[in-house]
């Protein structure tokens, strides 16, 4: 199966280990970003991921470029201009100190792009499934306009579209967000959301639920779902549920709406000892979309993305590296965590 991914590409600057910002005197490099980190999942499912951007044609560019192809993500539809990599600087929370991410995106490669810089009948032929964040969006204008047309594009030639949600405060305000994920969502056939998204975007939210205090109402998120189905014509809704308890320990499920057969599939909780959850979100929505175009039943499907999620809550960097079998293996009932000899 082919499946592409479109979004930014960023530069991930982080202190070592548990450092603030104001003590360290050095950083890690690594590269991440939602959608690639769906590709990355999704290549090392076996899958045919492929991922569009625009990055500058110079070395720092290539780098991240090349911590894609190492993987087996198609990059051959990156399109080369620009003058910036987008960067974000990474502070990992730690006890009751939650993560702060500070970004430095302005003037990126893809943010200043121009919508005719994709062409999407070319990037789409022999393609099945297409997917984008609102992350992508909500980086301009013109990024709103090549979603539109990447989504036109894929409508046209019978690809499913996915997309998460992923409201960032820092990249735009709700109204902006509604107004332009209320353009996109009426293509989408997927749609992924958390606890929070659906309240910030669309204004709709689960009763009795404080996210803060880590106390959710699975009830109230069957009708969250199904209000979402009704706006836009989903075929499906997935919300991921998260109760933190601390930065460093969260449960961590997820349930998916089937809006034709009118079942809510809610998976096993996992009690979560995290590494670092930045990619916890794309791990499950590489993984739903990898379940989904193997034609596994939605529970099945459910109970696969949420233990690919619960793997990548182990895994440092913005890639989940996860093979099938160790999420089989998870979602099958084996999370004791022993050496594998």
């Amino acid at each position: 199966m082919k499946i592409v991914t479109f979004g930014e590409l960023m530069i991930r600057l982080q202190p070592y280990n548990y450092e603030r910002f104001v003590q360290a005197d050095h950083l890690e490099f690594t590269f991440g970003g939602g959608e690639a980190n769906v590709a990355v999942s999704l290549a090392n499912y076996g899958d045919d991921a492929v991922f569009v951007t625009k990055l500058p044609a110079h070395a720092i560019g290539q780098a991240a470029v090349n911590s894609l192809r190492r993987y087996g993500v198609d990059t051959t539809k990156i399109v080369r201009g620009g003058d910036r990599v987008g960067i974000y600087f990474n502070e990992k929370g730690a006890s009751q100190r939650p993560s702060v991410c500070i970004y430095d995106r302005a003037h990126s490669a893809i943010q200043e792009s121009s919508p005719s810089d994709f062409d999407w009948d070319a990037i789409f032929e022999g393609t099945d499934w297409f997917h984008f964040t609102g992350i992508t969006p909500a980086l301009g204008e013109n990024l709103v306009t090549a979603c539109e047309e990447a989504c036109k594009a894929a409508k046209a030639r019978g690809v499913k579209i996915s997309c998460d949600l992923n409201y960032r405060g820092k990249l735009w305000t709700r109204e902006q967000a509604r107004a332009a994920m209320t353009r996109l969502c009426q293509y989408v056939d997927v749609c992924i959301s958390n606890e929070e998204d659906a309240k910030d975007v669309f204004g709709i939210e689960a009763e009795a639920t404080d996210i803060t205090a880590g106390a959710l109402n699975k009830e109230g998120y069957k009708s969250v779902a199904r209000q979402l189905a009704e706006k836009f014509g989903f075929e499906k809704v997935a919300i991921t549920l998260r109760e933190s308890k601390s930065a460093f320990d969260n449960d961590w499920s997820a349930m998916l709406y089937d809006v034709a057969a009118n079942e809510y599939c809610f998976s096993k909780v996992y009690h979560l000892h995290i590494i670092d959850r930045i990619g916890g979100g794309d791990s499950f929505g590489g993984g739903l979309i990898h379940a989904l175009l193997e034609g596994r039943t939605s529970q099945q499907a459910v109970e696969f993305a949420v233990a690919a999620s619960a793997l990548k809550h182990s895994i440092e960097g913005d890639y989940n590296f996860a093979t099938v079998a160790e999420v089989e293996k998870l979602a099958g009932g084996d999370g004791s965590g022993r050496v594998q000899r």
